[in-house]
C-alpha cells in the first residue's frame, strides 16, 4: 500500500556533512532515485528506505527509540542496521544501505544484502498455528524471520488466508482502495517459505496431552509447539429479523463483499452499534453516498472507550458528514426494508450492519481444559495452562505488566505483536510481553491514535483544539499516566508510547508540556 514518495533533500551519493546530522534525528535525502533517511548514533550512521512498508508512512517523520526506527502512522518498528521489520503492523522490511565515511562526510552506498539468520537455540519438531488472523499470520513469518526452519502448518477457515482486517471497514469499504490491497499474504508466498496454509477448515479438537490437533476433515496434525489465536467472532442481536439477508456482520473479507455488493443498490443503511467498527462502517457508507443512521444504547459514541467530551467530538465529526444518531436507543426488530426502534420508530434501510461488539472464540481451549474466563488466560510469556500451548491476539487474556492487571485487547497490532513475541518464545528468544498497545480508527478527515489502556473509570483530561484537529486526551488512573489518544499529533504518541513501554511518567508529563 505504499505511495510514491517525492524525493526531497540533498543527494546522498555526493555526500552529507556529518554535522548536519543531529544524533537520533532523522535526516532524509535520496540516492539513486529512492528516499532515503539517514540516521547517527554515536559514530555510527544507519541509512534505511524512507518509506514504511506498511502504508507508505514518512519515517523521516519518525522516531529513533534505541536501536529501532518508528513510523508516525501506526508505529511499525524497523532494526536500524538492517531495515527488518520486528515490530507489527509493518511485515515487510525496508531497505538498508551501506554509508561510507569519506573525510568530513558521510556517502550512501549500494543496498544491503540481507543475511540469512542464525539457527535459533531452540528448533521445535513441527509447529501448528491455528488461526490465520493477525497473530497466526505474524508468528507464521517471524519464525521463518528468525531462522526456524522445520514445518508450519497454518489453519484458518477464511478464503483466501490472512487479510489486512483493519482495512475491511475503512478504504476498502469505502470503495477508495482496490481489493488486491487486501490479502496480507497469497498461497504463493507460503509455498515460498515452505507453510502449509490451510484456510479453508475448521480446528475441531485439541489434544494437549497427546500434542495433536484434529481439523473437521478428520485430519490429525502433530505438534511440538501450538499456537492459538482463534480470534473473536462478530455477535448478533437476538431480535426478530436479524438473520434476514441484507444483515451484515463485518469480520471477513466475504462480509465486506456482501456489504459493497448490497451498497451498490441500497439507499439507506443502518448501522447497529456505535463503536469503533460501527462508526468506521458508517463513514464508508457516506463515502459510497447512502443515507446512513446510527442506532446505539450508548448516550454518546464511544463515550466509554474515550469519554464523554471525545465522544462527543465524534458525533459531531460524523453528523457534519450526513450521518443521523440515534442514540440512548435499541432495535426491536428488523425488516425487509426497515428497522423498528424501541420506541416505535421505523428507520428506511435496504442495509443493515451490525457492530454491536465481538466474543472471543475459546471454545476450543475450553473443550481441551485450558484455563478459560473470559479468553485464554495467558502469562506474561504468553503461555497458556498447557505445555507448549501459547494463545495470542483477541483471544488472549493477558497480564499488562504495568497496570498490574489482565486485559484482553481486540486490537490487530496487538495481536500481531503476540503472534511476533509467541514466534520468538517458541525458539527460546522470548520475554515477557510489555509492548504498549497501540490501535488507529479513522474517520473522514480525522485519524485517532489511541497507546496505553484505560477505563471508563480513569481520569481524562483534553488538552489542545478538537475543532482544529490538533489535541491529545490523556487517561490518568490515580494520578498516572495509562493511555493517551492523539488527533494531529503523530510524534508525540510515539514518544508517549515509547515513554510508556519503560514505564517512565516524568517522561510522558514533559512530553504531554511540549
Amino acid at each position: 500500500m505504499a505511495h510514491p514518495t517525492e524525493l526531497t533533500g540533498p543527494d546522498l551519493t555526493v555526500g552529507l556533512a556529518v554535522s548536519d546530522l543531529t544524533e537520533n534525528v532523522p535526516f532524509v535525502g535520496h540516492a539513486r532515485g529512492e528516499a532515503i533517511v539517514l540516521i547517527r548514533i554515536g559514530a555510527d550512521v544507519h541509512a534505511l528506505g524512507a518509506t514504511c512498508s506498511h502504508y507508505g508512512g514518512p519515517l523521516a517523520e519518525g522516531l529513533v527509540v534505541g536501536e529501532t526506527l518508528r513510523c508516525p502512522w501506526h508505529h511499525a518498528c524497523f532494526e536500524l542496521r538492517t531495515g527488518d521489520a520486528v515490530g507489527a503492523p509493518a511485515l515487510n522490511p525496508v531497505a538498508s544501505y551501506e554509508v561510507q565515511r569519506r573525510g568530513d562526510r558521510m556517502v550512501v552506498g549500494a543496498k544491503k544484502s540481507r543475511s540469512p539468520p542464525p539457527p535459533p537455540p531452540k528448533s521445535p519438531a513441527a509447529v501448528v498455528i491455528v488461526g490465520a488472523g493477525a497473530a497466526g499470520a505474524a508468528a507464521t513469518e517471524r519464525l521463518r524471520d528468525l531462522g526456524y526452519g522445520g514445518p508450519i502448518t497454518l489453519i484458518g477457515n477464511e478464503a483466501p488466508g490472512p487479510v489486512d482486517r483493519p482495512n475491511l471497514s475503512k478504504d476498502y469499504l469505502a470503495g477508495t482502495a482496490p481489493e488486491e490491497w487486501i490479502p496480507l499474504r497469497t498461497q504463493k508466498f507460503y509455498n515460498k517459505i515452505h507453510v502449509d496454509l490451510i484456510h479453508d477448515q475448521t480446528a475441531v479438537e485439541l489434544n494437549p496431552t497427546r500434542k495433536t490437533v484434529a481439523l473437521e476433515s478428520g485430519r490429525i496434525l502433530s505438534y511440538d509447539a501450538l499456537l492459538l489465536a482463534t480470534g473473536a467472532e462478530p455477535m448478533r442481536l437476538p431480535i426478530p429479523g436479524s438473520t434476514l439477508p441484507h444483515v451484515f456482520t463485518l469480520r471477513t473479507l466475504a462480509d465486506a463483499r456482501g456489504i459493497i455488493e448490497a451498497a451498490k443498490t441500497a439507499r439507506n443503511a443502518v448501522v447497529v452499534g456505535s463503536s469503533f467498527i460501527g462508526l468506521e462502517v458508517a463513514a464508508s457508507l457516506r463515502a459510497r453516498n447512502l443515507e446512513v443512521d446510527v442506532v446505539s444504547r450508548d448516550r454518546l459514541p464511544l463515550e466509554r472507550v474515550l469519554g464523554a467530551r471525545l465522544g462527543q467530538f465524534i458525533q459531531e465529526v460524523h453528523q457534519d458528514h450526513g450521518v443521523r444518531f440515534h442514540l440512548a436507543s435499541s432495535i426491536r426488530a428488523i425488516h425487509p426494508h426497515a428497522v423498528e426502534l424501541d420506541n416505535g420508530d421505523m428507520l428506511a434501510a435496504d442495509l443493515v450492519v451490525l457492530g454491536v461488539g465481538v466474543q472471543p472464540r475459546t471454545w476450543l481451549a475450553a473443550k481441551a481444559g485450558l484455563e478459560v474466563a473470559e479468553g485464554i488466560i495467558v502469562d506474561a510469556y504468553l503461555r497458556t495452562s498447557a505445555p507448549r500451548v501459547w494463545a495470542a491476539g483477541d483471544v488472549a487474556r493477558y497480564p499488562e505488566l504495568r497496570l498490574g492487571t489482565t486485559v484482553r485487547i481486540e486490537h490487530w497490532v496487538v495481536a500481531e505483536r503476540h503472534g511476533q513475541a509467541v514466534a520468538r518464545d517458541m525458539l527460546g528468544l522470548g520475554a515477557p510481553f510489555r509492548d504498549v498497545p497501540f490501535f488507529w480508527s479513522q474517520h473522514y478527515d480525522v485519524t485517532l491514535a489511541y497507546v496505553g489502556h484505560a477505563n471508563t473509570e480513569d481520569a481524562i483530561e483534553v488538552m489542545g483544539s478538537l475543532p482544529r484537529r490538533n489535541a491529545t486526551a490523556v487517561y490518568r488512573r490515580a494520578g498516572r499516566v495509562v493511555a493517551v489518544v492523539t488527533i494531529g499529533r503523530d510524534r508525540q504518541s510515539l514518544a508517549i508510547e515509547a515513554a510508556l513501554e519503560h514505564d517512565d511518567g516524568t517522561a510522558i508529563e514533559a512530553l504531554l508540556r511540549e
